[in-house]
């Protein structure tokens, strides 16, 4: 059986979740960073947020797939 190589970026979605909790969409990158960074974010996570384009994202899903895009 193989290994579930998504695993890992699934514990990526779960923690970007955590860590855009409360924000209010439509939101830019940098209020994406600003509310990571004030949620205790991960390291890895404020990386993946920060190569994002600039752009508004308009939901959880829409940061996700650009996230999920990046990697």
């Amino acid at each position: 059986m193989a290994k579930d190589e998504s695993s890992g970026s699934n514990n990526m979605f779960i923690e970007m979740q955590k860590a855009l909790k409360g924000i209010d969409y439509p939101a830019d990158k940098q209020t994406l960073l600003d509310t990571a960074r004030s949620n205790g974010a991960s390291e890895e996570v404020t990386n993946a947020l920060d190569a994002l384009p600039e752009q508004e994202y308009d939901s959880p899903a829409a940061v996700s797939k650009a996230v999920g895009q990046e990697e």
